[in-house]
């Protein structure tokens, strides 16, 4: 049965009279509008508030010093992914060479070291080869990965922005409230806080190194599942980076709607003034059971509720699972990789006293939720897939209503009140696990005849 038949409903042949179906070109014209309005509109914030915005911070990647390493390279190489193995060849050895000169001028001017003008710079020139010189299957494939490539850069401006206005939109937090529901989880954030501080610097720079990396698993998982895209010219209906940047879109507004700086910064010696105490990790603070908001300072984000690198973490695992064509089991490499880049950003995420135990709880359900409604499209939304993405969304907002208002609760009730918590996300994921992941996968011939239609 053909996914999309052009002479059906709407489409081709049978179009019904009088009704319009914007073209390609015109869909991707309102795309880069609204970004563009999108971006403006940051600017305009941040330059009121006295913060970089994206537009200066895209201009910095042009002649001044790159913000980040890690994400103008994996922006790079998930474009290269539509490329042939010359022209890979080609825009590697340009980003680097242009990097080099980029920093020995910076060098030279007493600058500091700030890899990842180039890669902005290689980007750019693909997406404007493939635009304006290239045609068919070999333009199609460098649009569509360069797309993805600059859409990361881009999000990372935006999120830096977004940060700032967490910040702007809530003067006041909601710690309080959170640690109590902690105490019901067993406290993990002093508990990895303390097992980290015995383990020594040398397993603390290595979480480090993945937390802040996240970009850099991605892109590999990423890359495994596009790595035949040139060859076959088929791109598979649903990857990781789809789910990347819907977590991306959906997560930060609940950073204001749920205001939270996380335990290293009200319970630790990072909150300064505002810190209620010099507890974390090594104490864990008493039982309030009048808990309310704090006032807070107006540098620190509001960005812990949900943990976003929770979710894109456990979006990682998933998704080095299975190979997205074939339903295929993926390399031990990958699956064992995946595995510690989820283990690994949980324990620091934990352990350096970013996020709550609450947090990542609300993280997970989220990802789950988002890649319910997103994987295997082919299937449409039918009454499994609804079930499934409104008992997420469900227990996603329930999660955060009880950490509001049922705080007080969890602490009188510690046993529970944690069990209860713990016991709906096992439920959730046991449903998820069992929806996509249990049944036997389609065989290869099938799903590949599915995407190139």
């Amino acid at each position: 049965m053909l996914l999309d038949d052009p002479r059906s409903r709407y489409g081709g042949a049978e179009r019904r009279p009088g009704t319009w179906t914007p073209s390609p070109r015109a869909r991707l014209i309102a795309v880069l509008a609204v970004g563009a309005a999108a971006l403006l509109a940051l600017q305009f914030v941040a330059a009121r508030h006295h913060f970089t915005g994206p537009l200066e911070s895209i201009w910095d990647d042009f002649t001044g010093n790159a913000k980040s390493f890690t994400v103008p390279w994996a922006g790079l190489g998930l474009a290269l992914i539509g490329l042939s193995w010359r022209r890979r060849g080609l825009a590697v050895a340009a980003a680097f060479g242009i990097d080099l000169v980029y920093q020995g001028i910076r060098t030279l001017s007493g600058g500091p070291l700030a890899m990842g003008n180039g890669p902005v710079l290689v980007l750019l020139a693909i997406l404007g080869l493939a635009w304006f010189r290239w045609q068919g299957a070999e333009r199609g494939n460098a649009l569509h990965a360069g797309a993805l490539g600059m859409l990361l850069v881009l999000s990372s401006k935006v999120a830096d922005v977004w940060l700032g206005i967490t910040v702007l939109a809530g003067p006041r937090v909601l710690d309080e409230h959170i640690v109590l529901v902690d105490h019901a989880l067993g406290d993990p954030s002093w508990m990895l806080g303390q097992l980290l501080a015995w383990l020594g610097p040398v397993a603390s720079a290595v979480l480090h190194w993945v937390y802040i990396e996240l970009p850099l698993g991605a892109m590999i998982v990423t890359v495994w599942q596009l790595r035949d895209v040139v060859r076959t010219g088929a791109w598979p209906r649903h990857y990781l980076v789809r789910t990347f940047l819907v977590l991306g879109l959906i997560g930060p507004i609940f950073y204001i709607v749920f205001p939270v700086v996380g335990p290293m910064f009200a319970f630790g010696a990072d909150g300064h003034a505002f810190s209620l105490g010099a507890y974390w990790p090594n104490v864990v603070p008493p039982v309030d059971l009048s808990p309310g908001s704090i006032a807070f300072d107006h540098y620190t984000p509001r960005n812990c509720m949900p943990s976003l690198h929770t979710a894109w973490a456990l979006s990682i695992f998933i998704h080095s699972r299975r190979d997205p064509f074939t339903g295929a089991p993926a390399p031990v490499w990958l699956r064992w990789g995946g595995a510690f880049w989820l283990v690994a950003t949980l324990a620091a995420t934990l352990g350096f006293g970013y996020h709550y135990g609450a947090d990542l709880v609300a993280g997970a359900v989220l990802c789950l939720t988002v890649e319910s409604a997103l994987r295997a499209p082919e299937r449409g939304w039918d009454r499994t897939r609804l079930r499934l993405v409104g008992a997420g969304a469900a227990l996603f907002a329930g999660l955060l209503l009880s950490y509001r208002y049922l705080s007080v609760w969890f602490a009188e009730h510690p046993m529970p009140a944690g069990m209860i918590v713990l016991g709906l996300l096992a439920a959730y994921v046991t449903a998820f696990y069992r929806t996509w992941f249990a049944q036997l996968p389609i065989q290869a011939p099938a799903l590949e005849t599915a995407a190139r239609a």
